[in-house]
């Protein structure tokens, strides 16, 4: 995930969810230190990206967002909606 990938996530994520994202949700969904995790996902955005463990958590988060595909193989196409609908409400209830 590159940096402005994950920029765009945060803006996908907070469409979906209904209110815009800060970098300090992010850090939270990311299960970062309050203290640094703004800073951090700020450092990600505008360089490189997030790798390893939290690029992974991040691919698995987007399928919130209608932009994001899901693998077939894994989730049908009928459960679809219904797995992004938990996917949303779990993001939602972390940043509770």
């Amino acid at each position: 995930m590159t940096g402005p990938e994950l920029k765009q996530l945060r803006e996908d994520l907070g469409e979906a969810i209904g209110r815009p994202l800060s970098v300090a949700d992010m850090a939270k969904l990311c299960g970062l230190p309050p203290e640094t995790g703004p800073d951090t996902i700020a450092e990600w955005e505008a360089g490189a990206g997030p790798n390893g463990p939290v690029a992974a958590l991040l691919s698995f988060i987007a399928v919130g967002c209608d932009h994001y595909p899901l693998g077939e193989e894994i989730i049908s196409a009928g459960d679809a909606e219904l797995f992004r609908a938990m996917m949303r409400a779990g993001v939602i209830r972390r940043l509770s």
